[in-house]
């Protein structure tokens, strides 16, 4: 998992292939005018932008998953948003079965730690991170940027 700012999305460029246009997508949009869609970037990055009512932790919790086909790149737009995170080998309770078509796995586990993102902020969440996003409790808008492996 990394968690940075907008500023320093650069330094990432070469964790990942398509991490570069990725960031630049992000970096070219006007994030506080973007509508809620989901769209093509281009080949190996899918977005999407959300905005909606936080939930509890426990609530979030519940949709504890993690990817094993795509990177999540998340990127508050309007927040905080406080996310919660376990390494997947931490994990014991698998939730049901992987879901191929949505590439999501979920767990019954409990997050390790919790943290806040403010605008501008993002994490990345590697096949190992399990997370729990959308933890607030106002409106949060977000920008989901998956990553093909």
């Amino acid at each position: 998992m990394i968690i940075d700012s907008l500023d320093n999305a650069a330094r990432y460029y070469s964790v990942h292939p398509l991490f570069e246009k990725a960031f630049e997508y992000i970096n070219n949009q006007d994030l506080k005018s973007l509508e809620v869609s989901k769209f093509d970037i281009s080949e190996g990055l899918k977005g999407a932008v959300v905005e909606k009512e936080g939930m509890t932790a426990q609530e979030s919790a519940a949709k504890f998953e993690c990817h094993n086909q795509n990177i999540d790149i998340q990127l508050c737009i309007k927040g905080p948003e406080v996310l919660g995170w376990r390494p997947r080998s931490r994990c014991s309770s698998p939730k049901g079965e992987y879901n191929t078509e949505k590439d999501v796995s979920f767990y019954d586990d409990a997050p390790d730690m919790h943290f806040t993102l403010a605008d501008n902020q993002f994490a990345i969440f590697f096949p190992e991170d399990v997370h729990a996003p959308m933890i607030s409790d106002g409106i949060i808008k977000k920008m989901i940027v998956k990553v093909k492996l």
